[in-house]
């Protein structure tokens, strides 16, 4: 696959439904922010686009236009495609496991749970983006949808629980964004949870996402009953359930683009 330029942004971003919620929302978000990266088949009449970001990818067009080796560059992702892609998925990944997810869509308003002694939750800011680098290489894919740290604190859509030293217990954001939906993401520092910190943090994001006339969904897998008991707890109700796809190693090495003829002057 050939990856396109952000700018001007392509065509491509018309291949994809807008204004639905989930990793739906992923090409809005990289047509907004700049994060991520749009790929083609071919330059010219592509046939094939996709979307990629934070190790999510989105497939959209022909399948049967697409050799398997297209597809390396979407190894060890989590990839969404109609089922049509399904052949060319499997003949180019040594793996392909189908996992099961749903989508909710905030439908409840919840009170904003009091944080406990000591804990302040408020909108993330850009002096913030060392309090975020601080929670480790472990905790970096809450922010990898913005870029990292610095990304996401002066991007106006986090919000974190923070203890009287400045560090954060727990933050929440919009982890992809759209012009109708906001996909959440949560994290709690392990020493933290179970002191209704991701609720509040939640809880924040989701009236700041209303009051920007939006609405907030939020998705898991199927088997992270926690994280479908937390979005519950905090209004979110059921939408869809579809599979998403994870891909392994490439079984099929990318076809070699030849480079022009070096010219030597005389």
């Amino acid at each position: 696959m050939l990856q396109l330029p952000q700018q001007p942004l392509p065509a491509v971003s018309r291949w994809f439904t807008a204004g639905e919620p989930g990793t739906a929302s992923l090409p809005e978000h990289v047509a907004a922010g700049g994060v991520g990266d749009w790929w083609v088949d071919r330059a010219l009449s592509p046939r094939v686009a996709a979307v990629s970001c934070a190790g999510h990818v989105l497939l959209s067009g022909d399948p049967y236009s697409l050799t398997p080796g297209l597809l390396a560059p979407f190894a060890h992702s989590r990839v969404e495609a109609p089922v049509r892609f399904l052949p060319v998925l499997g003949a180019a990944f040594d793996r392909l496991v189908p996992v099961e997810r749903m989508v909710y869509v905030h439908r409840e308003p919840v009170a904003a749970p009091r944080p406990p002694r000591g804990v302040t939750v408020r909108r993330l800011e850009p002096r913030d983006a060392d309090a975020l680098t601080a929670l480790g290489d472990d905790s970096a894919w809450i922010h990898s949808s913005w870029g990292g740290p610095s990304g996401l604190a002066a991007a106006g859509h986090g919000w974190g629980a923070f203890d009287r030293a400045g560090r954060v217990a727990a933050v929440a954001c919009g982890y992809f964004v759209g012009d109708t939906f906001e996909d959440v993401a949560v994290l709690t520092a392990p020493e933290r949870r179970r002191e209704g910190l991701a609720l509040a943090c939640v809880t924040a994001l989701c009236a700041d996402i209303t009051a920007r006339g939006r609405t907030a969904s939020w998705s898991c897998g199927r088997d992270n009953r926690p994280s479908r008991l937390l979005g519950w707890t905090a209004g979110f109700r059921l939408h869809r359930e579809y599979v998403q796809y994870a891909t392994g190693k490439p079984s099929v090495q990318p076809p070699r683009v030849p480079r022009p003829a070096s010219r030597t002057s005389v």
